[in-house]
């Protein structure tokens, strides 16, 4: 009698934003603890043109490090294009290419985006994948696309009565055309009162790639041109004195509450300005305390919210909740992620494995939470 076959999981990295190089990073520390008794895993890379391409399953040509940057053109595999299609039996992934790519192949249970910003994280994939009925791990449309806009993720938060740190949106009409126009006078006097430091950001961003600390009116203009590099609408967000606290989440099981990890406290650096890209991914000394240094219950208070936070944009599966906690004992929630880095030097992974859940594990709890998912939109 032959054995039962291996749940499918399609692996999808990559992607055609600014933090493609983290999707791929993320993607191979999954694949290298990903239980392959269990699972049957099918790599697909999303190239920054917009092409999904098999690729090569081997997590070491994934790594991140200072003068390497992955991609998924580097592990494509020749001449094999994937494409997403509805069938009357569920949906498939369609291979077009060698004649060796057996078509069984695109026969997967769920898939894993791992994809990190705009078309991927932001509610695009999800939506093709539900259109094609097939079933992924994470967030649905509204709350992948509410979370990777800071605007509205913070307005919900206010709405479920979370604290947030004061901000000015600046959108592509606010700024005008011209330096000297009223539009970008405004802009600029309600940056101020906002106080300085500013950190200044695309509204649709992560992995602080566009982002900027400004200490000064000087460097204001310059910050925001740099943020609208990568998206039209703008954040100014006041800074904030204190420590910076994250926390993960998982949607409960059967359906019960979701569920925090201990919270972890960033340490940058010393030789880093600030939380930027390089010192995120690169910085040698920059780590994570788990547990985070601070009062049993503001721990608790950061674990509340951050359960909080993922009900308020109505997430699903995943998650990580990033904070601040002040001098006086303040709690102020920052921002969420809806699809959290998985990479060596990621919170998410860690705080989850010091709350007694290692990788291979939490892939499992992953996956499973995504196939007992309905069909249909979440």
């Amino acid at each position: 009698m032959g054995s039962a076959r291996k749940v499918r999981v399609a692996v999808v990295f990559g992607g055609r934003s600014a933090e493609h190089a983290v999707s791929c990073a993320s993607a191979g520390l999954v694949l290298g603890a990903i239980d392959r008794d269990r699972y049957e895993v099918v790599p697909i890379g999303i190239a920054r043109d917009g092409r999904w391409v098999l690729t090569s399953g081997d997590p070491a040509r994934l790594a991140l490090s200072p003068g390497t940057s992955p991609s998924v053109e580097a592990v494509a595999e020749p001449g094999v294009s994937v494409t997403p299609a509805a069938g009357p039996g569920g949906g498939t992934l369609v291979f077009s290419g060698p004649a060796a790519v057996p078509p069984e192949l695109g026969q997967v249970d769920v898939v894993l985006p791992l994809l990190h910003g705009a078309y991927g994280e932001d509610g695009t994939i999800q939506g093709l994948l539900e259109m094609a009925g097939i079933r992924y791990a994470g967030a649905g449309v509204l709350a992948s696309a509410a979370g990777m806009d800071k605007e509205y993720m913070k307005l919900m938060f206010a709405t479920r009565g979370l604290p947030v740190g004061p901000y000015v949106v600046v959108r592509d009409r606010d700024w005008g055309t011209s330096p000297s126009s009223l539009e970008r006078k405004r802009v600029f006097d309600e940056v101020a009162e906002l106080g300085w430091p500013v950190f200044v950001k695309p509204a649709r961003g992560g992995s602080s790639i566009g982002t900027s600390r400004v200490d000064s009116p000087d460097g204001l203009e310059a910050a925001i041109e740099e943020a609208r590099r990568y998206d039209r609408k703008v954040l100014a967000e006041a800074a904030i004195t204190g420590a910076e606290v994250e926390c993960a989440v998982l949607e409960g099981a059967d359906g019960g509450p979701p569920e925090a990890s201990v919270p972890g406290m960033i340490v940058v650096d010393p030789h880093s300005a600030w939380y930027d890209f390089e010192a995120k991914y690169l910085a040698p000394e920059s780590k994570m305390e788990i547990p985070a240094p601070i009062p049993l219950d503001a721990a608790e208070r950061v674990r509340s919210l951050a359960c909080a936070g993922f009900d308020a944009i109505g997430c699903e599966g995943l998650a990580r909740v990033d904070f601040f906690y002040t001098p006086a004992g303040e709690v102020i929630v920052n921002e969420i992620n809806t699809m959290p880095g998985m990479t060596p030097s990621s919170g998410f992974p860690v705080m989850w494995a010091a709350s007694g859940l290692p990788l291979p594990r939490l892939i499992d709890r992953i996956i499973a939470t995504a196939l007992a998912k309905p069909g249909g939109p979440s």
